[in-house]
């Protein structure tokens, strides 16, 4: 399974997703550039330049069955990455998108205008950066370029026509996320010819899956045991 991280996330969010799959499921995680050991590269601030590079990179484990699993804006570059594939000929497993609305549900965002201060009130509301992080003003300044860059990706794209998916789609989605709402959860249903499935987490944020980590497993694992060809 292949894991995309959110707006101003690293791979090693999905550091624990890895050690509670294993073994049943090897986990990669993309590590999109200006973030960690990538720190020193330019980050990356259109989704469909990043999808492209992320799919160039990924042509070597296509001779395995991939899963991708994106969260928030991770949710649309794995969608962007799963369309790039299939018109190489390469079939993923399945798509989880999770906390993301549907690529054709638009919305005009500005988020990565704001001055310092207003991002960082954005990543507070949403609750997904950890605590030490904000509360550490060196810490913040080494991060919040790759967060102001992952902002103007998002909020810029456009989804493009095209052929959408044949693989099936499983939607994950708390249902008390602030920027997605249950409607546009259920709208990734137009982005497959394949099945799709919406999990609705009671009592959960946009970070839902960090509260609810297990019921989020156990769907994963479920999945992709459905998704998987049999032997």
């Amino acid at each position: 399974m292949v894991c995309f991280p959110h707006a101003g996330g690293s791979a090693t969010f999905f550091f624990p997703v890895a050690q509670a799959l294993a073994p049943g499921l090897d986990v990669l995680a993309v590590q999109y550039p200006g973030r960690q050991d990538r720190r020193a590269e330019t980050c990356l601030d259109d989704i469909h330049e990043l999808a492209d590079r992320v799919t160039e990179a990924l042509l070597p484990w296509t001779d395995r069955p991939l899963a991708l699993f994106g969260h928030s804006m991770g949710a649309t570059v794995a969608y962007e990455v799963a369309r790039n594939l299939e018109r190489q000929g390469v079939a993923p497993l399945g798509l989880f998108a999770s906390g993301r609305r549907a690529p054709s549900r638009q919305r005009d965002e500005s988020v990565h205008l704001r001055d310092d201060e207003g991002l960082v009130a954005a990543l507070k509301e949403l609750s997904g950066t950890d605590a030490a992080v904000l509360g550490d003003e060196e810490l913040l300044r080494m991060v919040l370029p790759a967060v102001r860059g992952d902002y103007k990706a998002v909020e810029t794209y456009r989804h493009r026509e095209g052929a959408e998916l044949g693989c099936p789609v499983s939607v994950l989605v708390g249902d008390s996320d602030p920027v997605t709402s249950l409607e546009d959860a259920a709208a990734w249903a137009e982005h497959t010819t394949g099945p799709c499935e919406v999990e609705v987490f009671a009592g959960g944020g946009h970070f839902y899956l960090n509260s609810q980590a297990e019921q989020v497993l156990k769907v994963v694992e479920r999945s992709v045991m459905t998704w998987a060809p049999v032997h």
